[in-house]
């Protein structure tokens, strides 16, 4: 119950059971569970990270080590946690990758706030010096910058690498196949904008298709789709070379009237004349699809079993029930159009595949719909001995087509391994001294924060992470040496240009923009109250997770 003086009098501003802290004490309470929450991932960076196991109340275990996967997973109380939860899952939506940098970043630059704020510095001070450095490291990160093009395979293909270099998917042959299948994926779905400078990329159109039984190897990419599903009739054929498509929002059924309504029948001939046009109704369905030229048929609803039976006797395979992004996915795959009305249907509406064949996977029949003609929809099918290596292959996977697509949208890629943040710094500390006044301060602490990632790196791969940042800051102060970063095959410095250790300029970009806006909005709170009373999460005060926690942690 929050308490204030009046005259005296005591004023009492918030029901029973709340709670309320105020100033410098907020503040670090803030910056404790920030910084809990970046060493909760910070050992899973780079290609010698560690993975981390979450077990959940009904004891489905996760096993991975994508920093936006653990986040999530965990059950987080404190209100400043889900804002650290939060900014790992922007990375991932904007740009697919990084998302244990930001974190990692955003929790240096609060703890290293936190210092400042303890000489006596007031926030909005290090909040304006913050601000400053994020725009100077735009302005570097666009210096340091290299040209792609996105026709030149080897490059997409090293950056590609960078990104799987951190997930525990096989090895590396396994990476280079997972690499070249993301980035055919990415290359088939890709259009050019409007203004035909730039390309745009969907990933809704790469469908990501698992299913355990199998080995990594042998995952594949389908140039079509792949449908989790099977012929709606066992007469069916079980492959159609050439396929002319039909995709329909029809059922093949016979409709019951929306109205209450009421048929007599008084005789069994009567009732033989009705079922017979039942019957007649559903072959004139069938006979329409037929009439188009058609021999594969895909429809959101229901086909009846006569239509089946029909659809059996003319040689078409028909595939029921198939879910509408699927359908969206075959359109662009295909080139058929959706139909509503049997009656609209002609050849011209008619996709086309090299072929659609059902085959049997693990003991389940699917549907691949492959060989199609230049298709703007793909799918990479994933195979794996497990349920956890198969789920950490698709987010391997998704991390990679984020990273692929993000640099090939940008056309900017830079030098990873740590070697821009040195970079980086370097020119933050030199920007500060320009900038004088208290903000300089800020600007200092926001250059060593950074260097956190090289830091991190060495750390993972049991280096001293003192005498690497020495030498790096060291070789940085030449031209020829600022390719120099953290050498996690050899343990030692090394040159990052020579090995394609390239990564996203976009994804660097966001980490640090997310991380700094994080930090500011987290930094300008003095006073947290909380409306809620004691419960199992609370800790002292009331305030969820108490001072410093993480309220329930991991589940």
């Amino acid at each position: 119950m929050a308490e204030n003086q009046l005259g005296g009098q005591q004023v009492l501003l918030l029901p029973e059971g709340s709670a309320r802290v105020l100033g410098r004490d907020a503040q670090r309470t803030n910056i404790a569970v920030a910084v809990a929450v970046s060493n909760a991932v910070k050992t899973t960076l780079g290609p010698k990270g560690m993975d981390k196991m979450l077990v959940s109340e009904l004891g489905d275990i996760v096993i991975t080590n994508d920093g936006a996967t653990i986040l999530e997973e965990m059950n987080v109380e404190h209100p400043i946690a889900k804002i650290m939860v939060d900014i790992a899952k922007t990375q991932d939506k904007q740009v697919g990758d990084g998302t244990t940098s930001v974190v990692i970043l955003a929790g240096e630059l609060l703890k290293n706030a936190g210092e400042l704020l303890e000489q006596g510095i007031h926030a909005t001070t290090v909040v304006r010096g913050y601000k400053m450095a994020a725009e100077k490291v735009s302005e570097v990160l666009n210096e340091k910058s290299k040209p792609l093009d996105p026709q030149d395979e080897a490059t997409l293909q090293k950056i590609a690498l960078v990104s799987l270099g951190s997930k525990n998917v096989g090895n590396e042959a396994t990476k280079v196949q997972i690499a070249k299948l993301a980035i055919r994926a990415v290359k088939q779905v890709m259009d050019k904008d409007s203004t035909g400078k730039k390309y745009t990329i969907d990933h809704d159109f790469i469908k990501v298709e698992k299913k355990v039984g199998s080995s990594i190897e042998e995952t594949q990419f389908i140039n079509g789709v792949l449908i989790d599903k099977e012929a709606a009739h066992p007469g069916m054929p079980k492959s159609i070379p050439n396929a002319k498509i039909a995709l329909l929002d029809v059922a093949l059924e016979i409709e019951k009237t929306e109205t209450d309504a009421r048929i007599e029948i008084t005789s069994p001939e009567q009732m033989q004349a009705f079922l017979q046009q039942e019957e007649t109704m559903l072959k004139d369905m069938v006979n329409k699809v037929k009439k188009s030229g058609a021999n594969a048929v895909f429809t959101q609803k229901g086909i009846d079993d006569v239509a089946q039976h029909y659809f059996a006797k003319e040689g078409i395979m028909a595939v029921r029930r198939v879910k509408k992004s699927d359908i969206e996915k075959l359109a662009r795959a295909t080139g058929a159009k959706m139909i509503t009305s049997l009656d609209d249907l002609t050849p011209a509406d008619l996709g086309h595949a090299g072929i659609v064949e059902e085959r049997k996977i693990s003991g389940e029949q699917m549907v691949f719909v492959e060989k199609c003609k230049d298709p703007k929809s793909v799918t990479v099918f994933l195979r794996a001995g497990s349920t956890q290596v198969l789920d950490e292959l698709e987010r391997a996977l998704t991390d990679v087509i984020g990273a692929i697509s993000s640099v090939i949208e940008n056309s900017k890629y830079v030098i990873g391994g740590g070697s821009i943040e040195i970079d980086l710094a370097n020119a933050l500390r030199s920007y500060a001294g320009d900038v004088g006044g208290r903000e300089q301060l800020a600007i200092q602490k926001f250059a060593d924060a950074i260097e956190i990632i090289p830091k991190t790196l060495s750390e993972s791969a049991g280096m001293d992470a003192i005498d690497t940042l020495v030498q790096l800051r060291s070789r940085h102060k030449n031209k020829e040496g600022s390719v120099y970063g953290v050498d996690l095959s050899r343990n030692a410095i090394g040159d990052m240009s020579r090995q394609g250790i390239f990564e996203p300029t976009v994804v660097k970009q966001q980490a640090v923009f997310s991380a700094s806006e994080a930090a500011e909005i987290i930094l300008r709170i003095d006073d947290m109250i909380s409306s809620r009373g004691r419960g199992p999460a609370g800790g002292p005060g009331g305030m969820p997770g108490g001072p410093g926690g993480m309220g329930g942690g991991m589940d």
